[in-house]
């Protein structure tokens, strides 16, 4: 049995990564596809955030925000992608693994994302009010806690800052 046979939901994923790597780098093309996760979450309503958790290369998870629709405030992309990843391979660690969101996590995100022992985060836009990698915190880098997290910031910035400005904007002109 492979990959697919395990994962068969998660092959639309896989093979718009797999498109996607063939114009892009690898996280170019796993930035891109948590960019279009945040482009639904866009449409639902939310903030649009979205999350792709990456093992060897394969879509393990890719979740979009959805604390409003779902009336849950823990219900951020990160969170989302770390709970069907976990279940999905019937372990908590998620060790090994990678995860590619449009904006920089918070304090609660970076909490699960220690917790679960991700290796890498990478990260599109910094947020520079609730950012726990760099901007407000710096929480899995500091060495204080058990396990200590990759940090890569920046990844196709531009478009996801671009992304959450328009969506705020629109929504500050809506209650002027």
């Amino acid at each position: 049995m492979g990959y697919d046979d395990h994962h068969e939901h998660l092959a639309p994923f896989q093979e718009r990564l797999d498109e996607l790597q063939q114009r892009y780098t690898f996280g170019e093309a796993a930035m891109r596809l948590a960019l279009e996760e945040a482009e639904v979450a866009l449409r639902d309503g939310e903030v649009p955030v979205g999350a792709v958790l990456i093992a060897e290369r394969r879509v393990m998870a890719a979740a979009h925000n959805l604390p409003v629709n779902l009336r849950d405030p823990t219900a951020h992309a990160e969170i989302l992608a770390i709970r069907d990843a976990a279940a999905l391979l019937g372990d908590y660690r998620l060790v090994d693994t990678s995860i590619f969101v449009t904006l920089e996590p918070c304090v609660m995100c970076i909490g699960a994302i220690v917790n679960a022992r991700i290796a890498k985060v990478y990260y599109g836009a910094r947020d520079e009010k609730a950012g726990a990698l760099g901007s407000v915190y710096d929480i899995g880098r500091d060495g204080r806690l058990n396990h200590r997290v990759e940090v890569y910031g920046g990844i196709l910035g531009a478009e996801c800052a671009r992304l959450l400005s328009n969506f705020f904007a629109t929504r500050r002109q809506g209650r002027d």
